[in-house]
């Protein structure tokens, strides 16, 4: 089996990961948004998404509760009608950068001895935009060919770090918590993933998913 780096004390016992998406597989850089939606005259947009990440747009657009459509003409009534949904589309992705071929050939390598899982916060706009880039850079037409199940928050209705999300896919998958590893970027939800019994790592700026394990070990 291979040998975890992260968890010393538990590292025989780990039959299922959980990852995160964006920032632990997925590399993003909100920046380019911001940067996007100023190239196309939204010259205060930096100010404007601060008070859009307070809103509650960004939450519901999550969760399912606003489609496509609504999230879209919600974006124009504050920006201005100018934008088109392409423009819009195209600027709200800008943040997906893409998928590092080692980190695919990593859950390659665990799928192998470990359950694997994808929970993430995300929204129908962003899973199309990131899905195509799996098929235009290695030819994989889902993230779903890497995992037992993927959970998107706007598939769901909930998202993290609401603890309730946890103990679905522990529930649904019958995984006991102790055996099963979350990682993620967000110290928040590695905290309510712990509150459900979840081992969890928190991934920081200094660290990458696949630094955490030794794949040399069998």
């Amino acid at each position: 089996m291979i040998k975890s780096s992260i968890l010393p004390d538990t590292k025989k016992k780990i039959d299922s990961i959980i990852f995160d998406l964006g920032g632990v597989l997925l590399d993003v850089d909100q920046q380019k948004t911001i940067n996007s939606f100023k190239e196309l005259g939204v010259e205060d947009f930096d100010v404007l998404y601060n008070r859009l990440m307070k809103s509650d747009l960004f939450d519901r657009f999550e969760k399912g509760f606003t489609n496509e459509r609504e999230f879209r003409d919600e974006l124009r009534r504050i920006l201005g009608d100018r934008l088109t949904d392409e423009q819009i589309d195209r600027a709200w992705n800008a943040m997906l950068l893409d998928f590092p071929p080692e980190r695919l050939e990593l859950l390659g390598t665990l799928t192998k001895h470990y359950r694997l899982f994808l929970l993430s916060n995300t929204n129908p706009i962003h899973s199309e935009a990131f899905e195509k880039i799996l098929l235009k850079r290695f030819g994989v037409n889902s993230l779903s060919m890497f995992f037992e199940k993927v959970y998107y928050s706007h598939q769901l209705g909930i998202k993290k770090p609401d603890k309730k999300i946890f103990e679905f896919v522990i529930k649904e998958n019958n995984l006991t918590p102790r055996k099963s590893l979350f990682i993620d970027d967000t110290l928040e939800h590695v905290e309510s993933a712990r509150s459900t019994g979840l081992n969890a790592v928190h991934l920081t700026w200094d660290m990458t998913v696949t630094g955490l394990f030794n794949l040399s070990g069998e």
